[in-house]
């Protein structure tokens, strides 16, 4: 526990507000974990231009993404998607949770989760949800954050060997 604290004080969450100056940082990243087998959207194997393209486009109105940066490096991601709906004013939605390879088990992914919640409350948002794939390790890691599991969709994303994995859908109050 005493190593974990250390570790985690050399963590920083920040809100990226520009793009810009990360593109490449963050394409290495999505690279990184695609190639890694993460599920979020991506196959690999995945060019540098398609993962520049995305980044490029990804804030848009609603969109927060926070950066975790550990030995002034990108180590990961997440982002929050706040409904713009009329009715989905109280809820948001956490996606694409990245953590670099070289990075993982040092409590990113979850600062990442705490900073994205902490967020959705201040902006008076009681619902959080998301999406992962059934087995993955990130299932573990939004149980132990409260997230209750509220089903299981089957079929939902081809993988890279071109079978097709279950998502499981998660929620959590959080007002």
């Amino acid at each position: 526990m005493e190593n974990r604290s250390k570790t985690a004080n050399t963590i920083k969450i920040e809100n990226c507000i520009s793009i810009e100056e990360h593109v490449n940082e963050l394409s290495t990243l999505l690279i990184q974990v695609v190639e890694d087998g993460a599920s979020i959207g991506f196959l690999p194997p995945l060019n540098r231009s398609d993962a520049n393209q995305y980044w490029e486009n990804v804030l848009n109105p609603g969109v927060i993404l926070f950066l975790a940066k550990m030995n002034n490096e990108i180590a990961g991601t997440v982002q929050l998607h706040l409904c713009q709906k009329q009715n989905g004013g109280h809820r948001a939605e956490i996606a694409k949770l990245m953590t670099h390879p070289n990075y993982r088990r040092k409590g990113i992914g979850r600062l990442l989760m705490e900073k994205a919640q902490e967020t959705a409350i201040k902006m008076g948002r009681t619902l959080l949800v998301l999406d992962t794939r059934e087995g993955d390790p990130s299932n573990l890691l939004y149980s132990s954050l409260g997230f209750i599991q509220g089903g299981r969709i089957p079929n939902y994303a081809r993988s890279e060997n071109g079978q097709l994995d279950a998502t499981i859908i998660y929620y959590k109050n959080i007002m």
